[in-house]
């Protein structure tokens, strides 16, 4: 492992910083890996949306740069090898996840449902990577949306990981209309303009969430998200 390399992990928690270490599933994971590469930029008892947050962290990186690991504090590692694996996926593409899509549809509402009857898109065709879900081992299902190590459109912003150098040669950052939802979507499409490749990697994880959509503030962020792209 290249020690000169620094991951650092980007997290909006609503527990205490004293309590994110045994209170969730991040916290809990990360305590498993003392190693002076991986770092923690905390937010904590947090009702910040996401891209504000983000975008502090990406800022920050332009005197400390560092692999940037956007995830969830629900979100268990369960990758030895993870530190490893990212790396590999870095050399493939420019930015990475865990799952995503292959193609963008008209009004599409998630990464991977392709109309508001949840509809999902069509698995192995289109849809790539492989998610476990629940708060406990075994997970409680285990979704295998299609073969990893594919170039995408759209990820699923449970985790993204990309060098903070790229965000900062490219003026990329996430756009603060979006709070809880979207901010995802809105981001891929943005590196997509830059021209960065988006990419699915193997890397073993439990989610206990399997995500909140259809809700009010899941509806206004649909809304402003067509306002901006227009489909």
């Amino acid at each position: 492992m290249n020690m000169s390399v620094k991951f650092r992990f980007v997290c909006a928690t609503r527990e205490t910083q004293q309590q994110f270490a045994t209170h969730t599933a991040l916290g809990r994971s990360l305590a498993l890996f003392p190693l002076p590469f991986i770092e923690l930029r905390l937010f904590p008892s947090n009702s910040t949306g996401l891209s504000k947050l983000y975008n502090i962290a990406v800022r920050e990186a332009a005197s400390d740069p560092a692999i940037l690991v956007f995830i969830h504090d629900d979100v268990q590692l369960l990758d030895l090898f993870w530190p490893i694996h990212m790396l590999q996926g870095l050399t493939a593409f420019d930015v990475i996840g865990i799952a995503g899509n292959k193609r963008r549809l008209p009004w599409q509402p998630t990464w991977c449902h392709k109309d508001l009857n949840w509809n999902y898109d069509e698995p192995e065709t289109y849809l790539s990577g492989i998610v476990a879900h629940g708060s406990s081992l075994p997970p409680k299902n285990v979704m295998f949306y299609g073969p990893t190590f594919q170039q995408v459109l759209l990820l699923d912003g449970v985790m993204l990981i990309c060098k903070s150098e790229t965000l900062l040669s490219r003026n990329l950052y996430f756009d603060e209309a979006f709070d809880f939802h979207f901010y995802d979507l809105d981001f891929c499409r943005q590196a997509e303009l830059q021209k960065l490749r988006l990419g699915t990697w193997s890397i073993s994880v439990l989610h206990a969430s399997e995500g909140i959509v259809g809700g009010p503030g899941w509806r206004i962020g649909y809304g402003k998200y067509f306002t901006k792209w227009k489909s």
